[in-house]
């Protein structure tokens, strides 16, 4: 009788292994609506189509952002010879007690800061300072206007880089109205003969103008906004940029006008690609020192459609000036800061 029970339940185990399984992902009707048994988890067809769209754009983003990793390291590679010659310039300084200045002009957001990291990233950090000034104080207002930019000047053997010079006059305070008609012709009338004894004496001025387009401006500021890692970087001056546009032009095409000169020459680079933007800055940069062991092998030449002097910027925008009518389109400039009928050139 107990063998009997035995082979009994023997045989409904069998039949119970026997039995088909239900699959995993297995659908179920509740009425009209279908559910996908997903992992233990009731799905609907809709819920698993916006799951795949998830996943398919998460897979895509990831597959942009491999390729732009892929493309700063390349870039930053391609960057490093350079930045090695940057390193045997200031060794080369530090031999001959030389120095040099380095003026980072140009609109907000055209790239001054990016190259300014870019050139500095492997020097000597004893032998180079970056110098970004704030607003004057009220002491510095009633001192004798390059006096606090003097006070950061190189000693021998080391570079200065300013980002943003003594050039503020020149650019954004008449613009925004920092500065008076008289404090900027001062300014404008006198800048070129404090160049000339700088170089006499023996220092290398280097000036950079980094050149944007409207458009690449106003994308970057865009980037600004919503990027909180950037944020930092948008002031009120920033938001006003876009809209005083043809004012910082005519300022521009003065201060080119007046100011490059053979002893202190204005180099524009042309920063809509940031990377041809740094790695032509850098070029400009060693190529204004006559150093040991330059690497043959390197090309130092500019790129022209990257790197333009200040005399053929000042014709392209002397171009732009005629067919704009002479630049009419101010905001508010006080054009009458341009004649300088009554100062002493």
């Amino acid at each position: 009788m107990k063998k009997n029970e035995n082979d009994a339940k023997n045989v409904m185990a069998k039949d119970e292994l026997q039995k088909p399984r239900e699959p995993q992902n297995s659908v179920k009707s509740t009425g009209a609506q279908e559910f996908f048994d997903v992992n233990g988890k009731q799905m609907t067809p809709q819920q698993l189509l916006a799951d795949y769209q998830k996943l398919t754009e998460k897979t895509l983003y990831m597959k942009k952002q491999s390729k732009k990793a892929v493309v700063r390291r390349k870039d930053e590679l391609s960057l490093k010879p350079y930045q090695a010659e940057l390193i045997k310039l200031q060794l080369h300084l530090e031999k001959n007690n030389e120095k040099i200045i380095i003026l980072f002009e140009g609109r907000d957001a055209a790239g001054k800061g990016g190259t300014i990291r870019r050139v500095t990233r492997y020097m000597n950090e004893k032998h180079y300072r970056v110098v970004a000034l704030p607003k004057p104080t009220e002491t510095q207002k009633t001192q004798w206007f390059f006096q606090k930019y003097v006070s950061y000047f190189p000693r021998g053997g080391e570079i200065v880089l300013f980002d943003r010079s003594w050039y503020n006059r020149a650019m954004v305070e008449p613009v925004f109205g920092f500065c008076s008609k008289q404090e900027y012709q001062n300014f404008m009338s006198g800048v070129t003969g404090f160049e000339k004894d700088l170089v006499r004496q023996g220092t290398h001025l280097i000036k950079l103008y980094f050149s944007v387009t409207k458009e690449e401006q106003a994308y970057r500021f865009e980037r600004r906004k919503s990027d909180p890692l950037r944020q930092w970087k948008l002031s009120e001056v920033d938001v006003q940029a876009q809209d005083r546009w043809d004012d910082f032009t005519r300022v521009k095409y003065e201060m080119l006008k007046r100011t490059h000169t053979s002893i202190a020459p204005w180099s524009v680079i042309r920063s809509n690609n940031k990377q041809a933007a740094r790695i032509n800055a850098m070029k400009v940069i060693l190529n204004a020192v006559d150093y040991e062991g330059r690497d043959s092998s390197l090309n130092f030449v500019p790129d022209p459609k990257i790197v333009v002097s200040g005399a053929r910027e000042l014709e392209t925008l002397h171009a732009e000036q005629i067919r704009k009518g002479n630049f009419k389109n101010y905001s508010g400039i006080d054009t009458s800061f341009f004649d300088f009928d009554d100062v002493e050139h």
